[in-house]
């Protein structure tokens, strides 16, 4: 492997990890444009390993939408990221996958809120979780003109909580 491809493929990987934590951020930030903006056109996402749907991007975008607003306060850490990426003799394809263990602490509305007209408790980070779900993510995704998207995701819950 020469210098020019090694350096390529760390830039390869550093590209796909900041689109696995964009995915994080989109979802605890509730940033639902930002979200679809993370996926192919043609992408697709995969809840139905944690009892929810399956379906294009933008329709789970919507659906994620609803169901998280109970869930005001929530947090995704995406760990212990394999990235695969495609290997054409040497050197890098434009498809990579992502397996990704996640941790997902998430408080209700009741919980979140000081009062009744919904604003953050008066001591930030006074709120416990009404639980937490662990589990992994398998991430396909594919090289575009504008960078890396994620082609599909899917969420194998292996354990919640509820404390």
């Amino acid at each position: 492997m020469t210098q020019r491809v090694a350096l390529a493929t760390v830039m390869d990987r550093l590209a796909v990890d900041a689109v696995i934590t964009g995915y994080a951020v989109a979802v605890d930030d509730g940033a639902w444009a930002d979200y679809g903006a993370l996926f192919t056109p043609d992408g697709r996402a995969d809840y139905r390993g944690a009892g929810g749907v399956e379906g294009p991007a933008a329709e789970v975008a919507r659906w994620l939408e609803e169901t998280m607003r109970l869930f005001p306060v929530r947090q995704h850490l995406i760990v212990n990221r394999r990235i695969d990426l495609e290997d054409l003799g040497g050197y890098t394809g434009d498809r990579a996958e992502v397996r990704a263990d996640y941790l997902n602490p998430m408080c209700l509305a009741r919980q979140a809120a000081s009062g009744s007209d919904g604003s953050p408790p008066e001591r930030p980070g006074t709120a416990t979780p009404d639980f937490v779900t662990g589990g992994r993510y398998t991430f396909a995704l594919d090289r575009a003109e504008a960078g890396w998207l994620i082609r599909t995701v899917t969420v194998h819950e292996k354990w919640r909580r509820a404390p």
